[in-house]
């Protein structure tokens, strides 16, 4: 995994899960065919770049998923509470996002919090034990 700085040849969209997993064929932007094989899984996040065994440089971003943005007083005692739940969280400055989920939102809404839905790349907190390992080994699928 390399960072941002070097310039890619490709682009590839991955939502959540598949910036995590450690093995699978993605499809680039130019239609081409390749095989991610990782040790361990990857946290990868928008605007980082995958090395390909030929050395190219192929970018990743994020792609949009269906999300909720919660506005609260209390942010501290809501991300209590989604921490609590084991609930993946993006948190942005006093707000957080999750993803949808009709009996989380309704425990919220009872919190005092406002909900507002939005569609956007969605990163949560890597927690405590999260891997942000930043060696990784990408493979060309032939």
């Amino acid at each position: 995994m390399l960072n941002g700085q070097h310039e890619a040849v490709d682009e590839v969209v991955l939502d959540l899960e598949g910036r995590r997993k450690r093995r699978q064929v993605i499809g680039t932007a130019a239609g081409e065919r390749i095989l991610i094989d990782l040790a361990e899984a990857p946290h990868l996040r928008d605007g980082e770049n995958l090395e390909l065994e030929d050395g190219r440089i192929v970018r990743v971003r994020a792609r949009a998923e269906k999300l909720v943005e919660i506005v609260t007083d209390d942010p501290v005692r809501i991300a209590w509470h989604l921490g609590n739940r084991h609930l993946p969280t993006q948190i942005i400055g006093e707000r957080m996002r999750i993803r949808e989920d009709h009996v989380i939102e309704h425990m919220l809404e009872g919190l005092g919090c406002r909900l507002e839905r939005v569609e956007a790349p969605f990163d949560p907190e890597g927690g405590a034990y999260g891997g942000h390992a930043t060696h990784h080994h990408h493979h060309d699928h032939d």
